[in-house]
This record gives structure tokens, C-alpha cells and sequence, in this order.
């Protein structure tokens, strides 16, 4: 048995969204704020025996952030089961009664919690006429968190994910609609408490590991003590009492020895002299603290731990954080290990970004093996590392829509040889692709090198600030990464940056070329028509699907760098491809031409002869505040990232100001009055068409104008 699904309806940041589930091993990847501890609570609030208190004491602060008025809405945290056994104490479970004598065994069943208000509430709403918001707006105000109630029920058949079976069941709150009903079958059967799932499955939760000495020093959560615990069942005390009385008598051995006893004459007698007898101790004594006992002998024990060769053990506080949580997250696994012999109906796993101070290597050999037959694993990371171990079809993806967040998965709909193709990639190359808010695929070492770099000089922000991840795909179609973003699937844009590889020299074949020069031609008309042919398909590929777009370079990417007018960086770093002079001030003519067959073709020499990776560090290093962004690629930039915030592009302008200033001291009035027109903008004083026009004037002839006539 195994959780297939998760539907979290109006829950903490979610306010509408499905996870779906594997046998075996599954991850939740997302940014922070992104609602991973939350999932694995709602699965907790449904399975672990530790919470059942608290599903029945929900908050106002459980409610979805994204509803305006969370009086009168529900909260819904539905999870369906696949792959039931059909043994009779599974089947009862589920069935809760509510079979036919002669029915045939599920194999799929949903359970379900449910905060609603109390039926009093109910019928106050569904006697409402449709349009009394007056009537709703009162009932409203009187409503309190006292007034709700946790139901836990079984066999819905509810999609409850689905906003018009919502509002037919719970209500229309912008029509004031409510039904005269105020129980509905489809909610399911309610669950008896003796038949609660969380009593009958293991479930074992290991948090995010941040202080994990104080779990160590905590009685109630050291993973040492809970192990010998749950080996040996309760403490016997009788099986104890040789080793309390081996102790009761080494205490006593070190109270009665003679420099003891000496040292407490000495303190009674200096308290006498100093206090006088009326106000001394009546008694006093120095005892050993050796517990005497058998559950706090239990406490008393410690674990030591060698991180060394020289054979010193020291205690848990003693070891680096990585080797600590090593050692935590080893026994919380060593204590699952143990819930799962107890014979269990189901056995859950629930790890909480594990990665914590833990090295790269131990993070993916430990995940790569933590797998077991009857058991299923969850667990929420920031890793790349260990995402990479994950079955890209066992991956739920957590993002950001406004207000609330979504879960996608990016398998979702594909056929096996596309989840193959995926997986190998993710496989082969440690790539962010799976993390990023948004994504620029581009084909070369170059491109990744030098559009970090250019949108850095530009605008000020790096591309982790604007939340845009630029994956190299290197030998891999673009299809075959971009497929991942789709309605269907992940559901963030997908920007695809290649090469249409144009020929911009004289490619016909002449008599007198050389093998070089003809060899040259050939291959440049090859890429032509391979570059026209990648354009049909890619278009193709992309036509109806908002989340992905491909942008162009007319020709080549270091051709069309140059091209856009960033001549002299090429310039700067000559002198660090050539040595001879004389091609040394060839070599620099040619940049300067303005001629794109000369300058172009020096700048694919320049490549060929350092390595293009190479060389675009060389123009990394080189690149200042006026490079020119090619236009291709600021189109891929801006779609990726979606539309600007108003504090965004303040930041781009003052950015702007700032180097300018710096090469410009006269300008300093000029730009005071554009930054007050800047704030104006900051406090929506002003539109961004306003704002353009007034960027004109103080920065004349910027290379953000470009950047902001895209912006919206």
C-alpha cells in the first residue's frame, strides 16, 4: 500500500493543488517559502499518531493565504491509497463498514481530513438568499476558529480539487450561494476513532536538521534513546536492578573516600565560621550523580563518535555539523528500520531537506540508498545532489503563483522514452534545471559563460536575483529538456537561445580556394540550412505552448555579440589570443571594421584558436556597464522572467545612474531630477510609459533603453 496522491484544498500557501506519488522513493523539490514543510505536514496530520491532536486543533493561520476571508471556507487535505492488500484488517480499515457482504476487495482508497464549520454555521449559510451579502458579511464577523470542527472520513468520492464540486458543496461565497444541504455523500463515510489509519501504519518523520546536539541533549527527541527504547521495548527495571545496585554502591565507594570526606568537614566548618550555627545547613554531603535509577540510567547513556584516525571518540557536540547529522540521520533510519519490523499495515518515510551540512558525495551515495521494498520514501530538498538521484517520474516540483504555490510534475503525460531522455540528462550533468523559477537553455559553454556576465553589466542583477537559471543542454536536443515545461507539467517559462548559423562571408565555391577556405564555405552552408531547418522544428515544437519560446542569434553567438557593438572587448583581450604584433593590429583592424564579414569571421578565429569556452571567460573579464546585450538574447531574458516588479527596475535605473555618474560627473543635476521621478515611480506617482520617456532624456543613448522598452 502506498499514497498515489495528495489534494491539499485551501491549506497553509496552497490553495488548490494535487501531488501526485510513487512506490518507493519520492522527492519534493521547490524554493524556500515554497510549502515543502507544509506538505509533509498535511501527511502527517492524516498519518502520524504524534499529530493527532493536532488535526483536531487547526488555526486561522492554517487557512490559504490566498483567500481573502477565511471565515466559512474549509480546509481539505484529501490523500488516496493504491495497491491495497487484500487482507481483511486492511480492507475493514478502509471500508469502514460500508461494504456490501459480498463486495470485492479495494485496491484504492481515499481518507481524508476535513475542517469545516460546525453545522449551526452550515445552516445559518445555506439559509441565505443568493446576493444577501449583508446577510454573509454578518454571519461572517460572528464566526470564531471555536466554531469549526475536524472530521476524518473515508470512500469520497469528492474530486475536491475541482472548484465547482467546492463550491456546490461548501458554497459560492462571491454569488452567496450555499446549498440547503449540509451533509453530502461524496464527502465520504466518517471514520470511527477505533479505526484510525494513523494507529494501524509506521510512520517514521526526520526534520530539518538544524541543532541536532539539542535533539541529542533532549530526552524526548534523542534518537539514541528512542532507538534503545523501541529495541527493548519498555524499561525493565527488574532486568536493571543488579547493574542500580552496582552503582548505588560505586557512589557510595566515592562519597566515603578520605579526601571527600575531608573536603566536606572543611565546608561545613567554613560555613559555621562565616554564618554562625543558627543560620548554617542542618546537613551536608558530596555524592556522586551517577543515576541511580533504571530510566535515567537509559538517559545516561551517550553516543561516541570518531571522526579522526587517531582513534579518539569524542560525544555528538564534539563533531563537525556534517558528522553530527550523518549520525542523527543514521539512527532516525536505524529507528524506521525497527517501525517497520513491527508489522505494520504501510511503512512511511518522511525526511526533511536531509542535505544540511552534509557533503555532496555522502548526500547522494545516502539517498541513492535509501530505498526499501516495503516502504514508501518523501522527502523535501534544496539538493541538487540528491534530486539527481530521484526518478525524474517520482519528482514533485513546488512553485510560486502569486499568492499561493502549485505542484507540478514534470513527467506528467510524456511517454517513457522522453522520461528517459530526461533522466539521463539530469543523470549525466548537475544542472539547477529542476529548481529554477525560470530557465534560458542555450547550447554552447559560451552563452553560459557570457549572458550571466552581460545581464550582470547591464541591469545591475545577476540572474539568481532575477530568478533565471541558464542550463547548458551541451550535445542534448532542446526538445528534449524543454518538453518539461508545459501546462501539463512545470509551469514556468522556458526561454530556448540557439543559433540560425546565417553564412556572413562569399560562400560560393571558386577554383582558387584553398582546402582550408573550401572546406570553410561548405561547412557555413551546412550550418545555413541546419540552422533554418532547427528554426522549423523548434517553432513547431513551440507553437501553443505559453511556457516556451525559442530566440535566434541571425548567426552565430559570438558573431552576433560582436555584432551588436561590443567590438572593443574583443579588442581588450587581443593581445591575450595572439602574440605576434602584426596579427596582433590585423587582428584588431578587422574587429573595428564594422564589416561583419571581417569582424565576424575574426571573432570565430579568435574562437577556434583559444576554445570558445575560453575565450568567453577572456570576454567575461572584460566586459563593463556599456556592453550591448544582442537583441536575441535580451527577448529570451525578458520573456523568461515575466513581467518586471516596479522595485526591479528602480534597482536596473539606479544601477544605470550609478555608472554613469562614474564616467560623467556633469551629469549629476540631470539624474537627481530623473531619480525623483524614479521614487515617483517607486510610489506608482507615475505609469512605465512616463518613466521611459523621462529614462531618454537623462540617460541619453543607454543600452537599457532597449531592456526597458520590453518591460511590462
Amino acid at each position: 500500500m502506498h499514497i498515489s496522491k495528495l489534494t491539499l484544498v485551501n491549506y497553509r500557501n496552497f490553495k488548490n493543488t494535487i501531488l501526485t506519488f510513487q512506490r518507493g522513493v519520492n522527492t519534493i523539490i521547490g524554493e524556500n517559502g515554497a510549502g515543502k514543510s507544509n506538505i509533509l505536514r498535511a501527511i502527517r496530520l492524516l498519518l502520524d499518531d504524534n499529530m493527532v491532536r493536532a488535526a483536531y486543533r487547526l488555526e486561522e493561520s492554517d487557512f490559504s493565504r490566498a483567500l481573502d476571508q477565511w471565515k466559512g471556507h474549509w480546509i481539505i487535505i484529501s490523500m488516496e491509497f493504491e495497491d491495497l492488500s487484500t487482507d481483511e484488517a486492511v480492507q475493514a480499515l478502509f471500508l469502514h463498514g460500508t461494504a456490501k457482504i459480498h463486495a470485492e476487495p479495494i485496491s484504492k482508497a481515499t481518507y481524508n481530513l476535513i475542517f469545516r464549520p460546525k453545522k449551526e454555521i452550515r445552516l445559518k449559510l445555506a439559509a441565505l438568499d443568493a446576493l444577501d451579502f449583508a446577510g454573509l458579511k454578518a454571519i461572517r464577523e460572528g464566526i470564531t476558529i471555536a466554531d469549526y470542527e475536524t472530521i476524518f472520513t473515508g470512500r469520497s468520492s469528492a474530486n475536491f480539487s475541482d472548484q465547482a464540486v467546492y463550491q456546490r458543496i461548501v458554497g459560492n461565497f462571491d454569488l452567496c450561494v450555499f446549498s440547503d444541504e449540509t451533509e453530502f455523500p461524496e464527502l465520504g463515510a466518517k471514520v470511527p476513532g477505533f479505526l484510525s489509519v494513523t494507529k494501524e501504519v509506521s510512520l517514521t518523520f526526520i526534520q530539518a536538521l538544524r541543532d541536532v546536539v539539542a535533539e541529542f541533549h533532549n530526552n524526548r527527541t534523542n534518537p539514541l534513546l528512542t532507538l534503545l527504547k523501541s529495541k527493548s521495548g519498555e524499561i525493565d527495571a527488574a532486568a536493571l536492578v543488579p547493574i542500580v545496585d552496582k552503582v548505588r554502591d560505586l557512589n557510595g565507594a566515592i562519597e566515603r573516600l578520605d579526601d571527600v570526606q575531608y573536603v566536606r568537614e572543611h565546608i561545613r566548618e567554613t560555613i559555621k565560621n562565616t554564618a554562625g550555627e543558627t543560620y548554617s545547613p542542618t546537613s551536608l554531603s558530596i555524592r556522586s550523580d551517577l543515576p541511580e535509577e533504571a530510566e535515567q540510567l537509559f538517559q545516561s547513556l551517550r553516543l561516541f563518535v570518531g571522526e579522526s584516525e587517531d582513534g579518539y571518540e569524542g560525544t555528538i557536540n564534539e563533531l563537525s555539523l556534517g558528522g553530527a547529522n550523518l549520525i542523527y540521520l543514521t539512527l532516525k533510519l536505524l529507528e524506521f528500520k525497527y517501525q517497520r519490523e513491527k508489522m505494520a499495515i504501510a511503512n512511511f518515510l518522511l525526511i526533511e531537506e536531509p542535505e544540511a551540512h552534509i557533503h555532496t558525495h555522502i548526500q547522494k551515495t545516502l539517498f541513492e540508498r535509501i530505498t526499501y521494498d516495503d516502504a514508501q520514501v518523501i522527502y523535501t530538498t534544496h539538493s541538487a545532489h540528491i534530486s539527481e538521484v530521484s526518478n525524474v517520474s517520482n519528482v514533485n516540483i513546488l512553485g510560486r503563483r502569486g499568492a499561493f504555490c502549485e505542484a507540478y510534475q514534470p513527467a506528467k503525460g510524456l511517454d517513457p522514452a522522453q522520461v528517459t531522455s530526461i533522466q539521463r540528462y539530469l543523470d549525466a550533468v548537475r544542472s539547477n534545471l529542476l529548481f529554477a523559477k525560470s530557465v534560458l537553455l542555450v547550447e554552447g559553454d559560451a552563452e553560459e559563460i557570457l549572458i550571466p556576465a552581460l545581464v550582470k553589466q547591464v541591469l545591475g542583477l545577476s540572474v539568481d536575483e532575477l530568478g533565471l537559471s541558464v542550463i547548458n543542454i551541451r550535445s542534448t536536443g532542446f526538445e528534449n529538456v524543454a518538453v518539461l515545461f508545459h501546462d501539463t507539467r512545470i509551469r514556468k517559462r522556458c526561454a530556448i537561445v540557439t543559433d540560425l548559423d546565417k553564412t556572413f562571408f562569399d560562400t560560393t565555391p571558386d577554383a582558387n580556394d584553398g582546402d582550408g577556405l573550401a572546406m570553410r564555405k561548405r561547412k557555413a552552408i551546412g550550418s545555413e540550412t541546419a540552422g533554418a531547418q532547427r528554426k522549423i522544428n523548434l517553432d513547431a515544437f513551440a507553437a501553443g505552448n505559453v511556457w516556451v519560446r525559442a530566440f535566434y542569434a541571425t548567426h552565430t553567438f559570438e558573431v552576433d555579440l560582436i555584432d551588436a557593438g561590443n567590438h572593443e572587448a574583443f579588442v581588450r583581450i587581443v593581445d591575450k589570443v595572439y602574440k605576434a604584433p602584426t596579427t596582433i593590429k590585423q587582428a584588431i583592424t578587422e574587429l573595428r571594421s564594422g564589416l561583419i564579414h571581417q569582424s565576424g569571421y575574426r571573432t570565430l578565429t579568435m574562437a577556434e584558436q583559444e576554445g570558445k569556452g575560453w575565450l568567453a571567460i577572456l570576454l567575461a573579464q572584460t566586459l563593463d556597464h556599456q556592453a550591448v546585450v544582442p537583441g536575441y538574447i535580451r527577448d529570451a531574458v525578458l520573456f523568461a522572467h515575466g513581467p518586471f516588479s516596479r522595485q526591479l527596475i528602480m534597482r536596473i535605473l539606479r544601477h544605470r545612474m550609478t555608472r554613469l555618474l562614474g564616467i560623467d560627473r556633469t551629469a549629476c543635476q540631470r539624474l537627481t531630477a530623473f531619480n525623483a521621478k524614479v521614487e515617483r515611480f517607486g510610489r506608482s506617482d507615475i505609469d512605465l510609459a512616463t518613466l521611459r520617456a523621462a529614462a531618454v532624456t537623462a540617460l541619453p543613448g543607454d543600452v537599457v533603453h532597449a531592456f526597458l522598452a520590453g518591460m511590462t
